[in-house]
C-alpha cells in the first residue's frame, strides 16, 4: 500500500482520492474550502463563492475521456451523475440515418451537465470510501522535504493539525497552488513553467426550459460565428442550458455584454442561440464573465528531469487551458487514473516521478501545445475583423471550412470530427485518411460554389443589437483601424 496525501479537493483531487482508495491505498485529502456540494445543486452552482475556481460557473460539455475514465474506475459515480440529471449525447444523433456503426462509435459521447453535478457525485462517493479521510476546511500549509539526496524528496505535508507522513503527495491545488512556492523556498531547482496569454473573453447566461415545453431546440447546430465573435449553446442537466458569447479582449464593445438585456439582444443575432431562446426559457442567472485567461504548463521538472521526487501534480496545478476545447476535466481525470494505476510503484520515488513526467510529456503535453496554437489563431482572428475580405479564401481555409460543413452531411466525416473533438486523434490523423479525403472531395464536387461564410451577425447588426449609435459604430471602426495600424507586423 502507498500512503497518499492530496493537496486540494477539486475534481482532480477528489477523483485521485477515490481511484486510489478503491485500490486499497490509504488517502488523506486536505481541502481549504469547508463546503461540500449537495443536495441543492442550483444553490451550490449559483450561490457558492469560489474565487479560486472561476470556471466552476461556466458552461461545460464533458468529453468522451471523462465518461470513459469514470465508467472504468467508478461506475457508481457515473450512474449517480445520470440520476442527478446529466445527459448523454452521441455525436451521431445529428443524423436520421448515421449509417453502419463502427467499433468505438458508442464512446463518442458528450456528457451534458454543469460541473457541479460531477463534483457532487465525486464528493458523495469519496465521503463514503472507508480508505479515504477527507479534511474539509484544513488546507495544507507546507511540505515535508528530505533534502539529503541528489534530488529532494517530499515525504509528507504539514497542516494546522500537525505533520502527516506520506509515500506520495499529489498537488491538486489548482491554478493557484502554493506547491511551486514551497518547492522554491526549500531550495529545489526551478520548475518549468510556460504561460501563454489568451486574448479572449467569455460571457454566458444560464436559462431554464419551461417544464411543459420542449427539452431542446431540435436539430440545431450548437454554435454560430461572425467575423469577430462566437455564439454557442451548452445544453445541460435538468432542463438548464447556457448561452455563451466569445469575443476578443480588444473588442471595445465587450463591457456592454455584462448587461443582461444587451447580452440577450446580441445573443439572439446568432442562430444557434436564437433557436434555444425561442423556446421561451426563464433566465436563472445574470451574465457571468471569464477573462484574464492563460494556457499554463507547470510541472516540477526541467530538462534534467524532476526537481523533486515523491510529489506529482494533477489537474490545473500541472496544466490548465482556455476552456474552448473543454480539455480540463478530461486531463485531470486521466492524470488521476494514471497515478492510481501506478501508485504501487511509488515505493521507488525517483522511478515513479520520472515515469509520470514522461507520461505527461507524451500525452497531455501534446494537447496543451495544440490548444496554445489554436488559441493564438482564434484570438488573432477575433481581434482583427478585417481578416474577412472580398478576396477568395485560400485553398487551405476553404478546405477547413468545407470539412466543418461536410461533417454535418456525412456521418463518416462526422466520425473524424468527433474523434478530434473527443481527444482521440489529432486533426491531421483524423482528416488525412483516404476515405475522409474521398468523402470531402465528393462533397465539394456537389457544392462547387462553396465558400467559407459566417452565420452570425455582421458588425452593423452587432452594434445595432448593442443599441449603439451611428457615431459609436464609426468610433469602433476607427479604433479597429488604429489597432491594426500600430500592431507589429501590420
Amino acid at each position: 500500500m502507498t500512503r497518499v496525501a492530496i493537496v486540494g479537493g477539486g475534481i482532480g483531487g477528489l477523483a485521485a482520492a477515490l481511484f486510489l482508495g478503491r485500490r486499497g491505498h490509504p488517502v488523506t485529502l486536505f481541502e481549504r474550502d469547508g463546503r461540500r456540494p449537495g443536495p441543492d445543486l442550483d444553490r451550490d452552482f449559483f450561490d457558492w463563492d469560489r474565487p479560486g475556481v472561476p470556471q466552476a460557473v461556466q458552461p461545460h460539455g464533458l468529453l468522451a475521456p471523462v465518461r470513459t475514465v469514470l465508467r472504468a474506475e467508478v461506475p457508481d459515480v457515473y450512474r449517480a451523475m445520470l440520476r442527478m440529471g446529466a445527459r448523454e449525447r452521441n455525436e451521431f444523433e445529428w443524423f436520421d440515418d448515421p449509417g453502419p456503426a463502427r467499433p468505438g462509435d458508442e464512446d463518442l459521447v458528450t456528457i451534458q451537465t454543469r460541473r457541479i453535478v460531477l463534483e457532487a457525485a465525486l464528493h458523495d462517493a469519496v465521503h463514503r470510501e472507508s480508505g479515504v479521510e477527507v479534511r474539509p476546511g484544513e488546507p495544507v500549509e507546507g511540505l515535508l522535504i528530505d533534502g539529503r539526496g541528489d534530488i529532494p524528496q517530499v515525504t509528507g505535508v504539514r497542516s494546522a493539525s500537525g505533520t502527516h507522513d506520506a509515500d506520495l503527495v499529489l498537488d491538486a491545488g489548482g491554478r493557484r497552488s502554493p506547491v511551486p512556492r514551497w518547492l522554491s523556498g526549500a531550495g529545489c531547482r526551478d520548475a518549468v513553467v510556460e504561460n501563454h496569454r489568451v486574448e479572449i473573453a467569455y460571457f454566458c447566461r444560464w436559462y431554464r426550459l419551461r417544464p411543459d415545453g420542449p427539452r431542446d431546440a431540435g436539430r440545431v447546430k450548437a454554435g454560430s460565428s461572425s467575423a469577430f465573435a462566437v455564439g454557442g449553446v451548452f445544453p445541460s442537466d435538468n432542463g438548464i442550458f447556457a448561452a455563451s458569447l466569445t469575443v476578443s479582449t480588444a473588442d471595445p464593445t465587450r463591457a456592454a455584454l455584462r448587461d443582461p438585456a444587451v447580452f440577450e439582444r446580441v445573443a439572439r443575432t446568432f442562430p444557434a442561440i436564437a433557436a434555444w431562446l425561442a423556446l421561451g426559457p426563464e433566465p436563472v442567472s445574470g451574465v457571468l464573465t471569464m477573462g484574464g485567461l492563460h494556457n499554463r504548463w507547470s510541472t516540477p521538472a526541467d530538462a534534467d528531469g524532476p526537481v523533486v521526487t515523491g510529489l506529482v501534480g494533477v489537474g490545473d496545478s500541472v496544466a490548465y487551458t482556455n476552456p474552448t476545447m473543454g480539455q480540463g476535466v478530461a486531463m485531470a481525470l486521466e492524470a488521476a487514473q494514471w497515478v492510481a494505476q501506478n501508485a504501487r510503484a511509488a515505493s521507488d520515488p525517483a522511478a515513479f516521478t520520472g515515469a509520470y513526467h514522461r507520461w505527461l510529456s507524451q500525452t497531455l503535453r501534446l494537447r496543451f501545445d495544440a490548444q496554445a496554437v489554436a488559441d493564438r489563431a482564434d484570438a488573432a482572428q477575433l481581434r482583427d475583423p478585417a481578416r474577412v475580405s472580398t478576396d477568395p479564401p485560400t485553398a487551405a481555409a476553404r478546405e477547413r471550412a468545407a470539412l466543418a460543413a461536410c461533417a454535418f452531411d456525412d456521418p463518416l466525416v462526422m466520425r473524424a470530427r468527433a474523434k478530434v473533438r473527443h481527444l482521440q486523434l489529432t486533426a491531421d490523423q483524423a482528416y488525412s485518411t483516404e476515405e475522409v479525403r474521398a468523402r470531402l472531395a465528393h462533397w465539394l464536387d456537389q457544392h462547387p460554389d462553396f465558400a467559407p461564410r459566417f452565420d452570425g451577425p455582421d458588425r452593423a447588426e452587432w452594434e445595432s443589437a448593442m443599441g449603439r449609435t451611428e457615431n459609436a459604430v464609426k468610433q469602433t471602426e476607427e479604433t479597429d483601424r488604429t489597432q491594426r495600424a500600430i500592431r507589429p507586423g501590420h
